[in-house]
């Protein structure tokens, strides 16, 4: 027997019984699927996280006050203002790492433009900050270290203040009142979306450090040079521990904090905390891939399982085949395809069904899935080589049957 001719009989075969075939190749199609929906799932985690990391900017950490206890107990972070502007000049200047230091203010006020009102969030900042959060313009300039020093009254908005208090203006060059005070808006800034918290990044009006703090937060709290925060960005991700250690050490000392006494301030890493996030996010992508592949082990047990009552149903006619000239190996070319065929068919089908769930998904789900090409030949090919491996038994227990013996089986 030709390759051509076992592959038309076991093609044959398959047509005959085409429910028991169909059910025979479930797992499998379930398994490639699932594999490839799971995969285009974690992609798309991993996107948003990488996504996620641009948005707050590369190589970023950050300086927050330390806490108060008050009647036994201990105040959230910043309860307790011990961070100042020089802090974050003698870090910028002292620190060979740090390529720059923002200090901020922030606070909350509503806007009002027209008939138009809006609560949001109110940040005040150095020109530092356009750099360390790597925020770039959609319209319009950043202020400038004069505009700063003057305590000028401009503004930056962000793109939802835009969208709801701006429908299809121009924002630059237009007068707002924040919390009645009246401002210029000199730049609107590009979208970044959400934080891991989920905090609109764009709902928010930037205006100078010293403008926010004479005009808008200022208060016993943020009396003098005490600031909510510093945006420390260090030139490279390999200095940042670097920077983390050198800054720790400097605040140490300005703040004269004695040996053996606690930080009354706390350093962060985002870019740390980020990237275990994205490992995370890989790790689970893995994890469910792996979940999802048990599928297609218990689909290749099914294969075997049918292909072995096959072999049994079949034996007289194994015989037979055996008995007019095919030799054993034409009988195991036979199965083998025949167990192939059902999982390669399987794998076709579980394909286009992991790519029409990965896409309603998507839509449907607001989630980004990304379809990845390795992953659509990886379980083809896993599902190809499940039938090799798991039709490989049944084939050759055909290919060793006796030829008289078979034409006895009842």
């Amino acid at each position: 027997m030709t390759f051509m001719d076992c592959m038309l009989a076991a093609l044959g075969a398959i047509r005959v019984n085409v429910l028991r075939s169909v059910l025979t190749a479930l797992g499998i199609i379930i398994g490639v699927a699932a594999v490839i929906i799971m995969i285009a799932i974690g992609a798309g985690a991993q996107t948003k996280v990488d996504n996620l990391i641009k948005s707050l900017g590369s190589n970023l950490v950050l300086v927050l006050p330390g806490t108060t206890t008050s009647g036994g107990a201990r105040g959230a972070r910043g309860s307790r203002p011990t961070v100042t502007e020089d802090d974050a000049i003698a870090i910028q200047n002292e620190i060979d790492t740090v390529q720059v230091a923002a200090p901020m203010v922030r606070g909350g006020g509503q806007l009002i433009y027209g008939n138009q009102n809006w609560s949001t969030v109110i940040a005040g900042v150095t020109p530092e900050y356009q750099i360390a959060k790597e925020w770039k313009m959609e319209k319009g300039r950043w202020f400038s270290h004069n505009e700063t020093k003057s305590a000028a009254k401009v503004a930056l908005i962000g793109e939802t203040i835009v969208e709801n208090m701006f429908q299809g203006i121009n924002p630059v060059g237009e007068i707002i009142r924040i919390k009645r005070v009246p401002f210029t808006i000199i730049g609107t800034l590009v979208a970044k979306g959400e934080t891991p918290r989920g905090t609109d990044q764009d709902d928010t009006v930037i205006v100078p450090l010293s403008t926010a703090k004479k005009r808008l937060l200022g208060g016993r709290r943020l009396s003098g040079k005490l600031v909510n925060l510093v945006f420390v960005k260090s030139y490279t991700s390999a200095g940042v521990d670097n920077t983390v250690r050198s800054m720790t050490e400097l605040l140490r000392q300005r703040h004269r904090i004695q040996p053996g006494q606690s930080d009354d301030f706390f350093v962060r890493n985002l870019s740390q905390i980020l990237e275990a996030r994205s490992d995370s996010s890989r790790v689970m992508t893995l994890l469910l891939a792996a979940v999802a592949s048990i599928s297609l082990i218990v689909g290749g047990i099914g294969i075997m399982n049918i292909m072995l009552v096959s072999v049994t149903e079949r034996t007289r006619e194994i015989g037979l085949r055996m008995a007019i000239g095919a030799k054993g190996k034409d009988i195991l070319l036979q199965f083998l395809i025949e167990a192939v065929t059902l999982s390669l068919i399987g794998g076709a089908i579980g394909v286009l069904l992991g790519l029409i769930g990965s896409i309603t998904i998507a839509q449907l789900g607001d989630w980004p899935a990304i379809i990845q090409i390795e992953s659509v030949f990886l379980a083809f090919g896993f599902a190809a080589g499940v039938g090799i491996f798991f039709g490989f038994y049944p084939a050759r227990k055909a290919a060793r049957l006796d030829p008289i013996e078979a034409l006895r089986f009842e």
